[in-house]
């Protein structure tokens, strides 16, 4: 008897052990959607720059407003003020579109682009 007792408190902890490690181990839930939320900016301002160059305005707009939701979703302590500035011009590339200066609209977009890349590229250092 006292065998059987010694075996099974063995086999109790060895279980609940694994059940801690397993857990303190598994990936962050929130992770995949940061991560998913900075391609989905970047890929964003990438079709928007490829519906400028074949003269797609509207469809530019679109993409803008669709990467510049999906910034939101990028929450990253580090970057978070960058974010912000890289959407406001998100926002400004938009609105240079809309009223027909492209110039302006072009460099907005290769800005925010540019920091959306610097942000992904900090996020992925740290996780």
């Amino acid at each position: 008897m006292q065998v059987l007792k010694k075996v099974l408190i063995s086999f109790v902890m060895a279980a609940s052990m694994a059940v801690v490690s397993s857990t303190a181990f598994a990936a962050p839930k929130g992770e995949a959607a940061v991560k998913e939320a900075i391609e989905s900016t970047i890929s964003g301002i990438t079709t928007a720059q490829a519906a400028v160059k074949s003269g797609d305005m509207e469809g530019a707009s679109k993409a803008i407003l669709e990467a510049a939701n999906a910034s939101k979703e990028f929450r990253f302590e580090l970057t978070e003020r960058q974010r912000q500035k890289a959407t406001n011009q998100l926002k400004s590339a938009r609105k240079a579109y809309d009223s027909g200066d492209t110039a302006t609209g072009d460099a907005d977009l290769a800005a925010a682009l540019k920091s959306f890349s610097e942000m992904k590229a900090k996020y992925d250092e740290t996780h």
